[in-house]
């Protein structure tokens, strides 16, 4: 198939990567000239706008950083928008606000084209080993039109509903996420506080109803004091500040999410937005006078 890749950092150069993999022609767009220079020598072509990456491709993928980010090269003057055929494809597979998915699809739809927005689980990790979670919302036929191409991304692909439901299923995702981060940071300081070996308390609860993802791979950065890798922890800001403006809109309460919000306020307040999500630990020890 001959498809777009809009976006190539930290996810998305491995993302399209895997697609020149499973023998897709591939055109590509980056804001920085370095960031394209591993697909080109893979074989991919790479364009000034992404207008002209959608008029070499019937399926254009985006993974930029925010809302804002999505509207400009998909909706933007010189946006996929005024390159694309109609008939063609936008995935969008960035964390962003359903509100603001809902209306790129609306805006796509009126020039003859469809979207889904398909967040993605699983890191960078996962999008080397191509074992991302993907979460999908828009119209069936056109989640198993892309399915075969999501299968060369990921492990667990479900279509969720309609336009905005893969956001939802996502801003859920992270809700539980951040706030179990939370939990573990606090479960460890605690230990820490009463003098015990906390990485035997760690693999006490990673075999017990405790035991997660969020525990098994951030606990042990944690414990580790390893801050340097992942994901930075300002993209989680941006994430809790998706699920808490969904909170105000719905008039539902969110405690335990409003409480991690201030964690990780704190942690880009010292200038520590750039480490990893594990680095809430230093919050949660700032405020108990445990030390590291």
């Amino acid at each position: 198939m001959k498809l777009g890749f809009i976006g190539l950092g930290v996810m998305g150069r491995p993302m399209a990567l895997n697609l020149m993999k499973g023998g897709h022609e591939m055109a590509v767009y980056g804001r920085r000239a370095a960031s394209v220079e591993s697909l080109v020598a893979a074989g991919a072509r790479a364009f000034p706008t992404p207008a002209e990456v959608a008029a070499h491709a019937d399926i254009v993928f985006t993974v930029v950083t925010n809302s804002s980010d999505v509207e400009e090269v998909v909706l933007g003057t010189s946006g996929v928008i005024h390159g694309a055929e109609r008939g063609s494809v936008v995935v969008d597979m960035e964390t962003i606000s359903p509100v603001v998915a809902r209306n790129i699809a609306r805006s796509l739809a009126e020039k003859g084209m469809d979207m889904l927005d398909a967040p993605v689980s699983g890191g960078p990790m996962g999008a080397e080993q191509a074992t991302l979670s993907i979460m999908v919302g828009g119209k069936p036929a056109v989640f198993e039109q892309v399915r075969p191409l999501f299968q060369c991304l990921g492990k667990t692909i479900v279509h969720i509903g309609d336009h905005g439901a893969g956001q939802i299923t996502k801003a859920c995702n992270q809700l539980a996420l951040l706030v179990t981060a939370q939990g573990a940071a606090e479960a460890l300081s605690l230990a820490k506080r009463s003098g015990v070996d906390v990485a035997r308390v760690r693999d006490v609860m990673m075999g017990g109803v405790a035991a997660s993802r969020v525990l098994e791979l951030f606990g042990k950065r944690m414990i580790d004091r390893n801050f340097e890798n992942g994901i930075d922890t300002r993209l989680y800001y941006k994430d809790l500040d998706i699920v808490l403006a969904l909170a105000h809109e719905l008039g539902i309460a969110l405690p335990a999410a409003a409480l991690t919000m201030q964690s990780i306020n704190a942690l880009i307040g010292r200038g520590e937005g750039r480490q990893d999500l594990s680095s809430i630990i230093r919050i949660v020890e700032d405020m108990s006078g445990a030390k590291p």
